[in-house]
């Protein structure tokens, strides 16, 4: 069915951007109809479904939104460094500086808006571990890149090193929104990469030994 105009006052992109922080402020059911309408400009209910449909349509379209702006950052200092080890590492400081944006939700929006979700919500929880599960395939990318280009040996176990550090990134979300400070974050990733090559000769050893 057709969705009928909004007023001519209702700028689509600007509400969506908002939504998006009230969303990843305060979760998917902790975020109130009266919360999202007041931060989308004061529009009207029938504005809200009119332009995205249900409550439901439009988290996904803040994440969505969420994935190709906030997030994006982190991928692409990923795929932009000179090395596989270099971009893990630039990807883990980016995503904490994005964690921890002065004057903005804190934490990662994936990780925390519908980690666990009530009953009647299972579409929501679904579709947020959905794009969780995928998060690792930019790093398990930026690997297999490294071994066509000879960065790192062929006997890599790029599924365990990628494991590694996406665990760690998504640990490092959690503990941004649990209000962790930057500078004991960015400590964070001088352990993970101090455990690189360790990581890689272990990786190593276990395909020889598989």
């Amino acid at each position: 069915m057709a969705r009928r105009g909004r007023p001519p006052s209702f700028d689509r992109d600007e509400a969506l951007a908002a939504a998006m922080n009230v969303f990843w402020a305060k979760g998917y059911e902790g975020a109130t109809l009266e919360d999202l309408l007041e931060a989308m400009g004061g529009i009207t209910a029938p504005s809200l479904y009119n332009a995205f449909g249900s409550k439901e349509e439009l988290f996904k379209e803040a994440v969505n939104l969420y994935l190709s702006t906030i997030a994006s950052k982190a991928v692409e200092a990923l795929e932009n460094a000179p090395s596989a080890r270099a971009g893990v590492e630039s990807m883990l400081r980016t995503a904490i500086e994005t964690f921890c944006r002065p004057g903005g939700p804190r934490g990662c929006m994936v990780a925390s808006s519908a980690a666990k979700c009530a009953r009647g919500n299972e579409g929501v929880e679904a579709y947020v571990r959905s794009v969780r599960l995928k998060a690792p395939d930019a790093i398990k990318r930026r690997l297999k890149r490294a071994l066509e280009e000879g960065e790192l040996p062929a006997s890599i176990d790029v599924s365990r090193v990628t494991a590694f550090f996406a665990t760690v990134a998504q640990g490092l979300g959690a503990r941004a929104g649990d209000g962790v400070s930057r500078s004991e974050l960015m400590a964070v990733v001088d352990g993970a990469m101090a455990a690189w090559d360790s990581l890689v000769k272990a990786s190593q050893k276990r395909q020889r030994g598989r």
